[in-house]
């Protein structure tokens, strides 16, 4: 066309017609948005400055919907579950050599041990499945769900004392104060249901007298405020405050929201400060989740075999079965991420007794879990995550025999498993040393864990940034890469 042409149909304008005829399209996407999600389908919808320039969210089409982690705070024995060294038995009270020990950094519990004896505990691997995978007699249920899922078992870690540990792989920094996992994908990805929180979370307890959690593990840090995690409480309110005040009905409570709003809005305008919006959109949501959150909550109506496959703890509020089952009807109303925690995994003496306990409290409700997701037709697009923030040593702390030892924490290696929306199912991936001590083959750092997750739900971990106090912040801070191998 030329320039002259060009001028002269600016110039003209457009008629009727031709804006009818050329618009349908724009039209037609606008009404399939105001029907849609605005969250899910447009991200952070109204982003400026720095979120402006990152691509819209997702990056790519995702494997996974929705994430279900399973996190078993105090570091579970990786040599007692799923790593199975028979070299380990045959040295037994031998004493770890200098060489594979190098100079490893050691907690205040052993640091001041003059030996580190090899233990091997009592108790029984077998391989199961057609992925042949190595399994203890302690996780019995375990072995219906190994060709679901992928074990990696060279996961590896800087933090070596709880709290770091578990802050950094929760937010990916040992210091507290950055938000959490669950909050960047809130932030990121936006909500599939707006009457439940995006991010919810569940704990329990397998024993008592181990490492306490704290709030700041579902914070959401430097993030706006509606993107913290919601924890759900057992009992009669599930939530803290949600329901109203004695005398206060719900058409009062829409009313006094109405004109909350407006006192917000002008204060906004005033000052500017997007905190504002964020708290109005977390009374609306509390407005919601009185009507939600009890119903999804109330699990007396699940039939008796769900209770059956979940065992019989499922029927008990507040334990990790139930808190699974509840994870299930989360998912499947399409919470975006929930997060369990379940302690008790500390285990510095005594070990081969209160292993026994926290095995059997997570055994069958963690293959069940797998098993009803695959049912309903949910995990080919909900990731299930179970682990914890570090491993075990290989020597014992303290005194050694058959029947009583313990095991000191161990950053160097671990193992999770992962199942669901893209995971190799089947699969064994990163393998340690014949005394399970270092990785040797196909190392995962706690960041590449992070990036992996979110590729998985359709994020560049490098491009989902926020500034704050003049730094670009991210998930992965400035690290991480993509696990390829363990995608299908």
């Amino acid at each position: 066309m030329k320039d002259k042409d060009f001028a002269e149909q600016v110039s003209q304008g457009l008629n009727r017609r031709e804006f009818l005829k050329g618009s349908v399209l724009g039209l037609g996407a606008a009404a399939l948005g105001s029907l849609l999600n605005a969250n899910s389908v447009f991200g952070r919808g109204n982003a400026t400055g720095l979120e402006a320039l990152q691509s819209e969210l997702p990056h790519f089409v995702p494997k996974a919907k929705r994430v279900i982690y399973l996190f078993q705070s105090g570091a579970p024995s990786q040599l007692e579950l799923f790593d199975y060294k028979p070299k380990l038995r045959e040295m037994f009270g031998q004493e770890l050599p200098p060489s594979v020990r190098g100079n490893q950094r050691l907690t205040g519990m052993s640091s001041g041990q003059r030996s580190f004896p090899l233990a091997f505990g009592k108790f029984e691997f077998q391989q199961y499945g057609k992925s042949r995978a190595w399994i203890s007699d302690l996780l019995p249920y375990h072995r219906q769900i190994v060709d679901e899922v992928c074990f990696i078992k060279s996961m590896h870690t800087e933090a070596i004392n709880h709290d770091p540990a578990v802050t950094f792989v929760q937010t990916g920094s040992q210091q507290a104060g950055r938000p959490s996992f669950g909050s960047w994908v809130s932030y990121g990805l936006g909500s599939d249901n707006e009457n439940l929180p995006t991010f919810c979370v569940l704990l329990s307890k397998g024993r008592e007298g181990d490492q306490p959690l704290y709030a700041k593990l579902w914070s959401n840090g430097f993030l706006p405020s509606e993107h913290q995690g919601v924890m759900f409480r057992s009992g009669k309110d599930p939530v803290l405050y949600l329901n109203d005040p004695h005398g206060i009905d719900k058409t009062s409570r829409r009313r006094m929201l109405d004109y909350l709003a407006k006192l917000h809005q002008q204060q906004y305008e005033h000052v500017l400060d997007p905190e504002i919006n964020s708290r109005v959109s977390q009374y609306e949501m509390a407005y919601r989740m009185q009507t939600s959150v009890p119903e999804t909550m109330d699990i007396s109506k699940e039939p008796d075999y769900i209770y059956d496959m979940y065992g019989p703890d499922s029927r008990k509020p507040g334990t990790f079965a139930a808190n699974c089952l509840l994870a299930r009807r989360l998912a499947e109303r399409d919470v975006k991420f929930v997060q369990l925690y379940h302690q008790g995994w500390d285990q510095h003496g005594n070990l081969p007794n209160d292993i026994k306990i926290m095995a059997k409290s997570v055994d069958q409700a963690s293959a069940a879990l797998v098993k009803d997701l695959k049912q309903r037709g949910l995990l080919e697009d909900t990731l299930v995550i179970w682990g914890g923030e570090f491993g075990r040593t290989n020597y014992s702390q303290g005194k050694l025999t058959p029947e009583d030892f313990g095991r000191d924490h161990h950053p160097r290696s671990f193992t999770i498993w992962m199942a669901g929306a893209g995971i190799k199912p089947g699969f064994t991936y990163g393998e340690t040393d014949e005394l399970g001590y270092n990785v040797v083959k196909d190392p995962v750092h706690v960041h590449d864990f992070q990036a992996t997750i979110m590729h998985m739900l359709g994020i560049d971990h490098e491009k989902l940034i926020f500034k704050h106090q003049g730094r670009r912040y991210r998930l992965t801070d400035v690290a991480g890469k993509v696990v390829k191998e363990i995608l299908v």
